[in-house]
């Protein structure tokens, strides 16, 4: 089971939620279980098709999933998924 971490700006979508525990072999299967929970976080991670939002990274254990196998890395059950979207300004 995966530890998911949200920052604040986040939290909205999952009724002020900081953490939760989802079960899930790689990072599609949790986000789709986190879709299942909250639709509105959903739109926020992955676009219609399902792809990954360029502007929001998802760090799993300290390393960026772009840089492992994306969607399809692996998840072992003390992995910490922290989603942290970009932050832009100036």
């Amino acid at each position: 089971m995966a530890r998911v971490v949200l920052p604040s700006t986040l939290r909205p979508y999952t009724n002020g939620a900081k953490e939760f525990d989802v079960d899930g072999p790689t990072l599609r299967h949790v986000l789709d279980a986190l879709g299942d929970r909250s639709p509105a976080l959903e739109r926020r991670l992955r676009d219609e098709r399902g792809t990954l939002r360029r502007y929001v990274n998802f760090y799993i254990d300290g390393e960026e999933c772009r840089t492992l196998h994306g969607l399809d890395t692996p998840l072992a059950a003390t992995t910490e998924l922290m989603i942290i979207p970009s932050v832009a300004g100036g």
